[in-house]
C-alpha cells in the first residue's frame, strides 16, 4: 500500500482510475499525487505487460429519484468512497487507488480538462446529471468518451453511455410480463418529479407496445393525503387487472389497502427497480406483486465479500464502479487500438457484469436484460429469468 505497483488499474475517490503498466524499478518510487488505499480487481491480469492505459473517474452525486437537495447531495457523495471500497476489496489483483477531489464545481471541469490532457482515453462517472453535463462538454470536445453512472437519459448521446437503471426499462419489462400472462388493463400511480414523468411515459408506449389498454394513470406529490387522492381519482376510472406504483415499496405498501377499497380489488400490484433493496418488501400487503429488476444472485456474492471485510453492506450503487472498472480491464485485453470506439462500446452483444446482462445503445443509454421476482415473505423470488443473450437491437 502507499507505491506505485506494476500491472495496476487504480480507482479514485472522487478523481480518476489508472491503469498502468508500471516499470519495475518505478514500483519503490512514491507517486505525486496522495495515496489512498490498495485493492484488487478482478481480470486486472487482462492488462498486457507494456499497455499503458490511463481512464478518469469521476466523483458521484444523487440518483434521480432521489431528489436533489443539498442534504440528499452530500449523503451520496459520502457514498463514493463506500462505492470505491466495493472496487478494492473485491477486485483479485493488486490496484492504486489515488485520491484528487476538487473543491468545487470549477475545480471539477478542470480537473476533466487536466485529466485529458494527461491522456486519460475515458472517462467512468460521475453520478449526477449535472456533473455529467459538465465532465461531458469536456469529453466531447477531445472525443474521449464518458461512461456515466446516471440513470437520466437527457445526459446520453454523443459520446456519454449510461450504466444507470431506468424506470423505463424495469417498466416495460413487468408490463410485458403481465401482458404474457393475460392481463389487459393497465392503471399507474406516479410520484411527482422527473422520475415519474419518465415512468409514466414507459407505461404508456409499454401497455401500446404490448397490446393492452391504458385506464388511468394518476400523479402525485409525496404526501399520505396526495397519494390517497391519486387514488380515489383511479378507483373513479374503473377496475384495471394491473396497477403499477412507480414509487419505493414502502409507499405501495401504503397505497395497495386504499387501492382495495376500489373497483381494481383484485388487481395485480406492479413496480419498478426501486424495490429491489426494500425491506418493505416483507409486508404482506405486497404479497404477490411483480417488479422487475436484476436477481441478487452475483450480487450477494459481492455483498458477501465486502461485509466480510468492512463489517456492513454495500451501497447497491457500487456493482456499476465495479462493473465499469471490470469492463475497462477486460475492454483493453481484447479489442486492441479500438478498446473504446463506438463500435465496441455499443458492441449488440452487450457485457455480462455483477448485474447481469447490459449492452449500451447508439443513444447512450444502456439496455438490460431484467428478471421479473415475485413477492413473497422472503423478499423477491424470480417469477420470469433474466435472458442470457439480447436478441437484435430494437427487439
Amino acid at each position: 500500500p502507499g507505491r506505485v505497483r506494476a500491472g495496476l488499474v487504480g480507482v479514485e475517490e472522487g478523481g480518476r482510475v489508472v491503469g498502468a503498466r508500471v516499470p519495475a524499478r518505478a514500483q519503490d518510487q512514491p507517486p505525486a499525487r496522495r495515496e489512498g488505499a490498495v485493492g484488487v480487481l478482478p481480470g486486472a491480469d487482462l492488462l498486457d505487460r507494456d499497455e499503458v492505459v490511463r481512464v478518469r473517474r469521476a466523483g458521484c452525486g444523487d440518483v434521480e429519484h432521489a431528489g436533489g437537495t443539498d442534504e440528499v447531495r452530500r449523503r451520496h457523495r459520502r457514498r463514493v468512497g463506500q462505492v470505491a471500497a466495493a472496487d478494492r476489496a473485491l477486485f483479485s489483483r493488486p490496484i492504486k487507488v489515488a485520491l484528487e477531489t476538487g473543491p468545487n464545481e470549477l475545480a471539477e471541469f478542470a480537473s476533466y480538462i487536466k485529466a485529458i490532457a494527461e491522456g486519460n482515453k475515458l472517462i467512468l462517472g460521475p453520478l449526477l446529471a449535472e456533473d455529467v453535463r459538465a465532465a461531458a462538454e469536456v469529453s466531447r470536445k477531445n472525443r474521449v468518451p464518458l461512461i456515466a453512472f446516471s440513470n437520466d437519459v437527457s445526459v446520453a448521446g454523443n459520446g456519454t453511455y449510461l450504466l444507470g437503471f431506468t424506470p423505463a426499462q424495469s417498466v416495460s419489462r413487468v408490463v410485458g410480463y403481465a401482458r404474457s400472462r393475460g392481463l389487459v388493463k393497465f392503471a399507474g400511480l406516479v410520484p411527482a418529479g422527473v422520475y415519474g414523468q419518465r415512468a409514466q411515459t414507459a407505461l404508456t408506449r409499454s401497455v401500446e407496445e404490448a397490446g393492452g389498454t391504458l385506464v388511468s394513470v394518476q400523479t402525485y406529490d409525496r404526501n399520505a393525503g396526495a397519494i390517497m387522492g391519486a387514488i380515489t381519482r383511479l378507483n373513479k376510472a374503473g377496475a384495471a387487472d394491473a396497477v403499477l406504483i412507480a414509487d419505493s415499496s414502502r409507499t405501495a405498501v401504503q397505497a395497495v389497502p386504499i387501492l382495495r377499497r376500489g373497483p381494481s380489488v383484485n388487481a395485480k400490484v406492479l413496480g419498478t427497480e426501486l424495490w429491489n433493496t426494500e425491506a418493505s418488501l416483507a409486508s404482506s400487503a405486497l404479497a404477490g406483486a411483480w417488479f422487475a429488476s436484476v436477481s441478487d444472485g452475483v450480487y450477494n456474492q459481492m455483498a458477501t465479500k465486502y461485509r466480510a471485510r468492512f463489517g456492513q453492506d454495500p451501497v447497491r450503487a457500487a456493482t456499476l464502479s465495479y462493473d465499469a472498472v471490470a469492463l475497462v480491464a477486460a475492454l483493453v485485453k481484447t479489442q486492441g487500438p479500438q478498446r473504446f470506439a463506438p463500435e465496441t462500446l455499443t458492441n449488440s452483444s452487450g457485457f455480462t457484469g455483477t448485474e447481469g446482462l447490459f449492452r449500451f445503445r447508439n443513444d447512450g443509454t444502456n439496455e438490460r436484460g431484467l428478471a421479473v421476482l415475485r413477492v413473497t415473505q422472503g423478499g423477491g423470488v424470480v417469477a420470469s429469468p433474466q435472458p442470457r443473450s439480447f436478441g437484435p437491437p430494437g427487439t
